[in-house]
């Protein structure tokens, strides 16, 4: 059975507390390189947590949700989308 190979992501920053949302069709490596600083687009706004991914078969799909979640209505759902989960991670942050 063929999987989805393009994924949508948002990572929150621990640093500046924002959304980065990205697209990518090899969602482990653009990870890594978002870890190790090699984005040059949020290297300076690390550490980041993955609180969001959707795969899909299409990169026009893909493409579309991504630029959908980057206006403000889109990051709006975001932020309704993961309500629970933003709060819980507050919590871990505030434990540590």
């Amino acid at each position: 059975m063929e999987h989805p190979k393009f994924a949508v992501y948002v990572l929150y920053s621990l640093k500046d507390n924002q959304f980065y949302i990205g697209f990518t069709s090899n969602f482990k490596r653009r990870m890594e390189e978002h870890e190790q600083g090699r984005s040059k687009s949020t290297s300076c706004r690390r550490p980041f947590i993955c609180v969001f991914v959707e795969y899909y078969f299409s990169k026009k799909d893909a493409m579309r949700r991504e630029e959908y979640f980057k206006t403000s209505a889109g990051k709006r759902v975001l932020r309704l989308m993961l309500t629970e989960s933003l709060l819980e991670l507050g919590k871990t942050l505030n434990r540590q």
